[in-house]
């Protein structure tokens, strides 16, 4: 009986292997890098009340996040060359020179296995001024 098993378990691997199945994956590639060509408003003045802030530019996924200084707001997509977020009064209360960077969240792969899909990729920082 031993042996009727082991044969059997050996006869299966081996048709498993024959029959191509492995754990192949494509790693991700380069996602589509954002620019930033322009802020608008691009300075506020310390004390400020909170406004909306307009970042147009190139490249902008449909799930494209607004950075302030590193940190991700809620962004809205308005097309894929421009984004807005609401900047609060407290982000603006003191002097202060902000990195604004726009990420495009990298995706999931869809192939065989769950191989494939973009890395995330972040634009070159655009400086926003508070006086």
């Amino acid at each position: 009986m031993k042996t009727i098993c082991t044969i059997l378990l050996g006869t299966l691997t081996l048709l498993t292997l024959a029959c191509g199945y492995s754990s192949k994956t494509t790693p991700p590639v380069a996602g589509s890098v954002p620019s930033i060509a322009q802020l608008n408003p691009n300075s506020a003045t310390a004390g400020d009340p909170a406004f909306n802030m307009t970042v147009n530019g190139d490249h902008f996924g449909s799930k494209a996040v607004v950075n302030w200084n590193g940190t991700p707001q809620t962004t809205t997509f308005v097309t894929s060359g421009q984004l807005t977020i609401a900047v609060p009064a407290s982000a603006v209360a003191t002097a202060a020179q902000v990195k604004i960077t726009v990420t495009n969240p990298g995706t999931t792969g869809t192939g065989a296995y769950g191989s494939g899909g973009t890395l995330p990729e972040t634009s070159a920082p655009m400086t926003f001024t508070i006086n």
